[in-house]
């Protein structure tokens, strides 16, 4: 496979345009409106034609929960869309110097570009500062590296989002109730991701003064875990109207518990967007109303990102001629009204 001058790898890392100083001058500096349009529309960008062939690494760490498994589909999947990309993937590790030696493994490949889901972020920034220092441009999915230094550009979901949107869909359902109770079954405390959940989720009931949080409990993104700490919140409290739920992977623990316990007294919103969690809110039977999307969709749009990257290309629907630096992407919150929308994008 024909590799990248070092020049044009450079421009990859650093978001040098790949077009002349001259062409550059004329976008910048001329005021005729003819040809500030001709810039737009002239700008290099990826689409479904096959390009230049260029080689992704994928790492990620062990596909051991249902969204990090839907995290591999979605890059493989996505990589067999187009002809001309060959995808080296890894098995995945939660072991961090384990997943330190299968980065360096792409890096001595050679590969074009490398896209990295680390297990810890700021564990393995060295790893992606190697590979940005031997000319391999990194896309960051989602946990994010301690330094930008470490990537050319990061994708991911919106963990203050989630808990945003989760908090204002529960607000408008109780908007018109007086002293409206929530608790809260959030993840692993440790983990920033589940503080800027709860984060976001207190921040939106700041605007509902008729709701009250009265109790949270921490679970692990487990099934078990999801049940034994919800049977403890039902223990706990005897009377409350919605739920907020993190993670819809523990969510299937939480729902036993509480067919378990005979309540169906509240509402229910959880969080990711598993195939299971909507199969219920189209069922439209049980306390599962909504699901706040993280979507694992992400990995097939970093795929997406690390072509266009490694062809030189720009995004279609941007007038720039590079990938941006960073994409942050929505929470949709998932109810019965759109659920038939999202269902293909839930993960088993």
């Amino acid at each position: 496979m024909p590799r990248t001058p070092a020049t044009s790898r450079r421009a990859l890392l650093f978001g040098t345009a790949a077009v002349s100083a001259g062409a550059l001058l004329t976008a910048c500096t001329s005021n005729d409106p003819k040809n500030k349009e001709a810039a737009a529309d002239n700008a290099p960008v990826a689409d479904d034609k096959p390009g230049k062939a260029v080689t992704i690494g994928f790492a990620g760490p062990q596909a051991d929960h249902g969204w990090l498994n839907a995290i591999n589909d979605n890059a493989k999947s996505r990589a067999e869309k187009y002809s001309d990309v060959t995808l080296e993937i890894t098995e995945g590790s939660n072991d961090i110097a384990q997943q330190i030696g299968q980065i360096q493994t792409l890096i001595n490949k050679k590969v074009d570009v490398l896209v990295i889901l680390p297990a810890d972020g700021k564990a393995l920034t060295q790893v992606g500062l190697q590979a940005m220092r031997a000319g391999i441009p990194v896309v960051n999915l989602d946990r994010v590296f301690a330094s930008p230094q470490a990537y050319r550009c990061w994708i991911g979901g919106d963990n203050y989002g989630m808990g945003l949107n989760a908090g204002h869909y529960i607000g408008e359902q109780l908007k018109g109730r007086k002293n409206a109770k929530v608790v809260e079954l959030a993840g692993l405390d440790n983990l920033e991701l589940t503080q800027q959940r709860t984060k976001g989720f207190d921040d939106a009931l700041k605007n509902y003064p008729n709701i009250r949080k009265v109790a949270r409990q921490a679970a692990d993104f487990t099934v078990e875990s999801g049940q034994a700490k919800m049977a403890q919140l039902l223990q706990a409290q005897p009377q409350f109207d919605a739920l907020w739920n993190h993670d819809d992977d523990q969510g299937v623990g939480a729902l036993r518990a509480i067919d378990q316990a005979g309540r169906d007294d509240f509402l229910m919103v959880g969080g990711a967007g598993a195939k299971s969690a909507m199969d219920a809110i189209k069922a439209g039977k049980g306390v599962l109303k909504a699901t706040v999307l993280y979507p694992p969709t992400m990995a097939a749009s970093a795929i997406d990102l690390a072509r266009a990257l490694a062809q030189g290309k720009g995004v279609g629907g941007l007038a720039e001629f590079e990938i941006p630096s960073s994409v942050t992407l929505y929470s949709a919150v998932v109810t019965k009204d759109n659920v038939d929308q999202y269902l293909p994008t839930g993960f088993i």
